[in-house]
């Protein structure tokens, strides 16, 4: 079945070290990518200035919204190529690629003139103060016109993941995002060209890992191919991607939704709680990064075995899964925990934020194994093509606890302590929910023995 170098042989041999092969590259993609963010931020914020800095902040929970369904659905077509392609079915392997690359540039196109069209009124919409939405909607407005080539390599890199392939997608993300790192100070601070020419840049780098992975797809040998003269989009394929891929994109964005109420609660205790918070979840970013590859890996590998029936190793697959999540963010998460004021005086000098980070930090790091159990569970069940109950139970278990939360118990114990203390709360619960799903959707997929 492997083809080349960079392929993983998932149904075959042992499996700790191949998710590790598949899962720290995804892992330092996630990583880079937030460094790369940060340094927008910080070149926008120290060339451009505060303005321009909350122009460029203000939009970040917009885009989200805009794109969490549409990379949701790249995580069916992940699902369903390492299906076909554990199977041997070049035809339905090929069909789906063909389908799924078609499907995003039509989703980039359409969220492009979506971008062009709403971005204003959207950004309006949430309370965008006045001094700074001309800017919000002109960064909202360029960054949308890359939204093609965005997606064209999430679609791209999802294919490469379904056959092992996470190495070559970290490469070109380095390489698109020191050409996004340049091209900031390039037309920032050279051609004083503010959020206008942050976005430039990162469409720019965005249009060149598009490329990239494109060309790889094109060179490809075998099933997974990429020709441009066979784009189709075969509604049998796509209903099938959108089984499993569209829970997963209401799900992140149901979930972010219930961030956003979190956000409001931590608004009410000021401007240093908001900056505690904000460094403190810059610092949640990396954690997850780390355990969503494992869940990555885990739907990847599952999908491919229960696509040649190979049921017993899938249990194998989830127990070594399972330990690789607990063990990285027990690692991660303490280390955060006990590190946690020296870390967040990276974001800021004052000691009341750095206090108020490290409260929020307290309940949060050493318990963030939770989360990654959480996030675990709802792969392996991806990678059956049961998305739609995981989304509702992880929906109930996150969104609706932290929403009784906030409105029934925090009003009558007002501290961050107490408030953010429903994050390893939800999480338990989730994990719950998820288990006994899990129970249900086994006894249903496997062979009766």
């Amino acid at each position: 079945m492997k083809n080349n170098k960079y392929e993983i042989d998932m149904c075959s041999g042992s499996i700790m070290d191949k998710l590790i092969s598949f899962s720290l590259p995804l892992m330092l993609s996630g990583v880079l990518q937030l460094m790369f963010n940060a340094v927008d931020i910080v070149i926008v914020g120290r060339f451009t200035g505060s303005r321009a800095l909350a122009a460029v902040g203000s939009t970040t929970a917009l885009i989200n919204v805009f794109t969490n369904l549409f990379i949701g659905v790249s995580l069916g077509s992940n699902v369903l190529a390492a299906r076909f392609y554990a199977s041997g079915d070049s035809k339905e392997m090929s069909e789906t690629v063909h389908t799924s690359i078609t499907f995003a540039l039509i989703s980039g196109i359409f969220m492009a003139f979506a971008g062009l069209l709403f971005a204003r009124p959207a950004l309006s919409l949430i309370g965008t103060p006045s001094d700074v939405i001309d800017q919000s909607s002109l960064y909202m407005r360029i960054y949308f016109m890359g939204m093609p080539f965005f997606m064209l390599y999430n679609y791209g890199a999802a294919i490469l993941r379904s056959v092992g392939d996470t190495k070559r997608p970290l490469l070109f993300l380095i390489i698109s995002g020191l050409i996004n790192a340049g091209l900031n100070m390039f037309l920032v601070i050279v051609f004083d060209l503010g959020v206008a020419g942050v976005a430039i840049a990162t469409v720019i780098s965005q249009m060149v890992s598009c490329i990239l992975v494109l060309r790889c797809l094109y060179l490809s040998e075998g099933s997974y191919q990429l020709r441009f003269s066979k784009l189709t989009l075969k509604a049998c394929y796509l209903r099938q991607i959108f089984q499993v891929g569209i829970p997963a994109g209401i799900q992140s964005t149901v979930i972010n939704f219930s961030n956003v109420l979190l956000q409001s609660s931590v608004n009410s205790f000021g401007s240093t709680a908001m900056a505690g918070y904000t460094a403190a979840n810059n610092i949640f970013g990396f954690l997850y990064v780390a355990v969503n590859s494992v869940t990555q890996a885990c739907m990847s590998f599952t999908s491919q075995n229960y696509g040649v029936g190979n049921y017993k190793r899938m249990d194998r697959i989830l127990a070594n899964c399972m330990v690789l999540s607990i063990g990285i963010s027990l690692i991660l998460g303490c280390s955060s925990y006990f590190l946690g004021p020296e870390i967040l005086k990276i974001y800021t000098t004052s000691p009341d934020v750095i206090q108020c980070g490290t409260e929020i930090l307290a309940y949060t790091t050493a318990t963030y194994f939770l989360c990654g159990l959480m996030d675990l569970f709802p792969g392996p069940m991806r990678g059956m093509g049961h998305s739609a109950v995981p989304m509702i139970l992880s929906i109930i278990g996150t969104v609706g606890t932290r929403i009784v939360w906030i409105f029934g118990l925090f009003p009558h114990h007002r501290s961050l302590s107490f408030l953010f203390l429903s994050y390893p709360v939800s999480w338990i619960l989730s994990i719950i929910l998820q288990i006994i799903c899990l129970y249900f959707v086994r006894k249903k997929v496997y062979p009766a023995v």
